[in-house]
């Protein structure tokens, strides 16, 4: 059963309304082996221009992820936005960078990541002179900015079912020049989408007997695998070692010694094939990473929007 939404701009045309329908099908997509899926699906028989009455596609949604950065949370409000430290590097789903500058004042962290979101949003219309026409606008103008559990989240204006690769949805929060703002909200030790999705555990059998106090563990991995400063984990099951790779020969990884570095970086004994090396990764606390819209209400706000912002109001 479709549910029909009435949408109107109310700062430009109040007296123009339009109509959105949402509703739940099950289609076979291409690719899909004739297999059926539940979507949502969004139309409207509104146009994007109506001078050239151009329609809007509709939209299908299979998946729900939706790309995000986010700080760290290791900084609290209020913030206080001035010269020097105003300006934020944005990418929105693999786009180019575009720099948004935020108002001075003093801020809690909801009204900053409300007019964090205000200058996302804008961007294709702020930098239309220098907006790149392979970006897509919709993923800065259904872009969502929030400030939760004292982190604040960036996340892209598109769903889709990739976080990488070139059909991916994802969101960059990078520094804008030498302004400070990016380290001042905490996103240089924060973590996104796109890096956590592009991270995966690297592991391997040790492939010769360990003793503790060697100066060297024989592994499986392959070149470029471990790199010298790494921290790695070796387990059996019963016995966990962590420690780090001092420098690295192919497979072979150079470890702490007691009769070289006053101590044994690996203090336990293990046998071949029995005992696993993991290298280990920073990783966000709370996931790996995280569905961003977990709730159907909050993607069904995210298909209304998409179509709304394309329509044209005009009459």
């Amino acid at each position: 059963m479709a549910t029909t939404i009435t949408v109107r701009d109310l700062d430009n045309y109040p007296d123009n309304s339009k109509t959105i329908s949402v509703s739940q099908t099950t289609i076979i997509p291409t690719g899909a082996e004739g297999d059926e899926e539940w979507v949502l699906s969004f139309t409207t028989s509104a146009y994007s221009d109506n001078t050239d009455r151009t329609d809007i596609q509709d939209i299908y949604i299979q998946e729900f992820k939706a790309g995000w950065a986010k700080s760290s949370g290791l900084v609290s409000a209020p913030f206080t936005i001035q010269e020097g430290r105003k300006s934020l590097g944005i990418s929105l789903d693999g786009s180019d960078v575009y720099d948004i500058v935020l108002t001075n004042g003093t801020y809690g962290g909801d009204s900053l990541a409300d007019h964090i979101q205000e200058l996302v949003r804008e961007v294709p219309t702020t930098f239309s002179s220098t907006w790149n026409s392979n970006d897509d606008p919709l993923a800065f103008m259904n872009s969502a900015a929030k400030f939760i559990n004292g982190k604040f989240y960036i996340v892209s204006g598109n769903v889709g079912s990739h976080y990488t690769g070139s059909s991916k949805t994802s969101a960059i929060v990078s520094a804008s020049g030498v302004d400070t703002l990016y380290s001042y909200l905490g996103f240089d030790l924060g973590f996104n989408s796109y890096d956590l999705a592009s991270t995966y555990v690297k592991e391997s059998l040790i492939n010769e007997d360990y003793t503790a106090g060697d100066a060297t563990l024989y592994t499986s991995f392959n070149s470029g695998d471990v790199s010298a400063n790494d921290a790695l984990a070796i387990t059996d099951g019963t016995n966990t070692d962590y420690f780090t790779a001092l420098s690295v020969s192919g497979s072979e990884i150079t470890v702490a010694t007691s009769g070289v570095n006053a101590f044994n970086g690996i203090s336990n004994n293990y046998t071949s094939g029995e005992a696993k090396v993991q290298v280990l990764k920073m990783q966000d606390p709370d996931s790996v990473p995280a569905i961003y819209y977990d709730k159907v209400d909050d993607v069904m706000r995210w298909g209304i929007m998409s179509i709304l912002n394309q329509i044209d109001f005009s009459s």
